[in-house]
């Protein structure tokens, strides 16, 4: 980016939206607004009300360096530290992956199957498999007052920072972090299990969008030569943690849900429907119950 010489907030915001967009960014206004907030310290309402105020040089030089690294392909999300889930703000590191809408599909299905079952008042065990950022158990424990969590992942910089938001958030008392693979480390009864493993086959890596291959964590991505790596393990393992009528719910990618209901079904478990998609219509949450006995 150019050195901004006598720029305003406004027009230094909209340069940079400008250069974003001629970049190709698809979402080039909103990123521009938040770099320049970021770099100024402004929320919306103060880059309204002081919109014509003069940058200064130091403000000019953070601004450039925050453009600099979006321009070079780092998503917004890892440049600011924090990505907003389910309404809740959270912060990432470079061990998580960056929270995407898609995975609400996941959280939107676990609520309609517990509040469909009338457990959604209960005081509920919920597991979060390979947790990252802890995003889908806390946006549970958000909505299920009664319920206690436990997020797991092999990640402990993960677990931390899964520790750090749940603190923030105030649920820290009600969630617990274990270091280990999936589901290995977990004993006793769960009513919910969750998770978005990693679900893209190897081969196809090299070709994602540089803000996801060059910057989530390639654990968190790489699901073996089919992408069904992470599915064989967990699914197996939640299939021995369920209670009686438990339910699980995974997040999967585009063309698997299949595959992941003949592994559930091979398990011992019973889908509990179609997959629920997300919004562009892709087949993203499936889900399965032990049966009650």
């Amino acid at each position: 980016m150019a050195p901004v010489v006598n720029a305003t907030v406004e027009s230094a915001r909209r340069a940079l939206a400008a250069q974003l967009q001629s970049a190709g960014n698809n979402s080039a206004e909103l990123d521009a607004r938040l770099l320049v907030g970021a770099a100024l310290g402004l929320d919306l309402t103060g880059m309204v009300t002081r919109a014509k105020r003069t940058l200064t040089q130091d403000e000019a030089d953070r601004l450039e360096g925050l453009a600099r690294r979006r321009l070079a392909g780092e998503p917004v999300a890892r440049i600011l530290g924090i990505k907003e889930f389910w309404g809740l703000p959270l912060h990432l590191t470079a061990a998580t992956l960056v929270p995407r809408p898609d995975t609400e599909t996941v959280v939107e299905r676990a609520l309609e199957l517990l509040r469909t079952d009338g457990a959604a008042d209960r005081a509920l065990r919920i597991a979060d498999l390979g947790t990252g950022s802890g995003a889908i158990l806390l946006a549970l424990l958000s909505e299920l007052p009664h319920a206690h969590g436990f997020g797991t992942d092999i990640s402990t910089e993960a677990l931390q920072t899964a520790s750090r938001n749940a603190a923030e958030l105030g649920f820290a008392d009600r969630a617990t972090w274990i270091a280990c693979g999936y589901g290995s480390a977990l004993t006793g009864a769960f009513d919910l299990i969750v998770s978005n493993p990693p679900y893209i086959p190897s081969a196809d890596i090299a070709g994602l969008a540089i803000e996801v291959r060059a910057h989530d964590p390639r654990a968190a991505l790489d699901g073996g030569a089919d992408g069904l790596d992470a599915y064989r393990a967990l699914i197996s393992q939640s299939a021995g943690l369920l209670t009686s009528g438990g339910f699980l719910v995974v997040e999967v990618g585009q063309g698997q849900s299949g595959d992941v209901e003949a592994l559930m079904t091979a398990s011992g478990l019973s889908p509990t429907g179609p997959p629920k998609a997300d919004l562009a219509g892709v087949p993203r949450a499936v889900s399965a119950r032990r049966l009650p006995r």
